[in-house]
């Protein structure tokens, strides 16, 4: 395989050997079996305490509350995809002023990077749910936690935007500056195009952080998954089995989203995606 073509991960880790692969093997079989072992006795454990029994868990049967759960996911994938377009949006922005010549913006910006960074993201919530009204600005409950949420991210798409766009061979540049293109249509049309390739996999783990973040809506009383399933909580007194629900809904979200990654990724490696828009 060509330098080229190698991935970071080809690049960082050697494929390991015969014996190598047989240690694996061994390791891998023998965390399975503690796995099994421990999920035995939780499930026991379960058992013996009550929580398998039947009124915790047929109300699942019910359509309804799958419906409940399920416009809950809805509002937290709103929720989730309005808070990464305002992050890489915001995040975009920075890049840019950190990549500048202007002391001043760059300095600026390496400031705003870090101070989203460092913030928590449920401190901004509870600064526009409780600092923001008393300043005379309404939001909807959708706003009050789409904007902290994409706060919170702006500064880490920041840098994996700057580090994509560093990331770009510099002889694409030089080539460019020969062609006597200028530097803002040099970098939107030759090394951001490029730089984006390198983000995707990134992108979609910053994604999956700020589906995570989501979960902390019940503050400001938005209905989305976790929100919705307290009220399940509520109503049919069985935390076990509905957390256990929603959090398997969650994994499965964070796989599908990671095996997007792998496909984009790919698909950006074989150049399909390029084929597919000429």
């Amino acid at each position: 395989m060509s330098a080229g073509n190698m991935t970071i991960r080809e690049a960082l880790y050697e494929a390991p050997g015969p014996r190598a692969r047989r240690r694996i093997a061994v390791v891998t079989g023998l965390s399975v079996v503690a796995l099994l072992a421990l999920l035995a006795v939780i499930v026991r454990q379960f058992y013996v305490t009550g929580q398998l029994s039947p009124r915790y868990w047929s109300f699942f049967t019910r359509w309804t509350t799958w419906r409940f759960l399920g416009q809950g996911l809805l509002g937290t994938l709103q929720v989730a995809a309005m808070s990464m377009l305002l992050a890489f949006t915001m995040g975009f922005l920075m890049m840019r002023g950190k990549l500048s010549n202007n002391k001043l913006l760059r300095g600026l910006c390496a400031t705003l990077v870090e101070f989203s960074r460092g913030v928590p993201t449920l401190l901004f919530i509870y600064f526009f749910f409780l600092v923001v009204p008393q300043l005379g600005i309404k939001l909807a409950a959708f706003w009050k936690v789409s904007i902290p949420v994409a706060l919170s991210a702006a500064g880490v798409s920041a840098e994996t935007l700057r580090s994509g766009v560093n990331a770009v061979p510099k002889g694409q540049r030089e080539a460019a500056m020969s062609l006597g293109m200028r530097e803002r249509r040099m970098f939107y049309k030759i090394i951001f195009p490029q730089a984006f390739r390198f983000m995707i996999p990134s992108l979609i783990a910053e994604l999956v952080i700020v589906l995570k973040d989501t979960t902390f809506a019940y503050v400001v009383n938005f209905p989305d998954l976790m929100q919705n399933a307290k009220v399940l909580i509520s109503n049919y007194d069985a935390m076990l089995s509905v957390y256990l629900v929603a959090a398997v809904i969650y994994i499965i979200i964070n796989y599908l989203l990671n095996r997007l990654s792998v496909y984009l990724t790919g698909r950006s490696r074989t150049g399909k995606g390029a084929a597919a828009r000429v």
